[in-house]
């Protein structure tokens, strides 16, 4: 049987700064908000269509794990490069009346 979720109230829309992370304590878990984890740096990613080749991808939102060097793909969570590697858990946002809320 599922659990349902709790919203919870983590700040003002103007808090977010678009391409920054910030680190919340929330409901006893830290959660890194992202708006375009958790520390590190949101980039795009380097594609390789064959060896030697390489190519940028600009438009897709990459957090870099600044310890370990994993890549974990924004949109849906997993790792860009190593199949075995960990996997980003994440959480519904709404955002309403200049007031942002998590789901978990």
């Amino acid at each position: 049987m599922a659990r349902e979720r709790q919203r919870f109230r983590i700040g003002k829309s103007i808090d977010f700064i678009v391409g920054s992370i910030k680190v919340l304590v929330v409901n006893g878990r830290e959660i890194g908000v992202a708006r375009p984890i958790c520390q590190g740096i949101i980039s795009g990613v380097w594609n390789a269509s064959a060896p030697g080749e390489l190519e940028f991808d600009e438009n897709r939102d990459v957090l870099v794990c600044p310890w370990h060097g994993f890549q974990y793909d924004l949109g849906t969570g997993t790792e860009v490069c190593w199949k075995g590697a960990s996997r980003l858990r994440m959480y519904t946002i709404e955002e309403g009346d200049g007031e942002v809320f998590v789901f978990i």
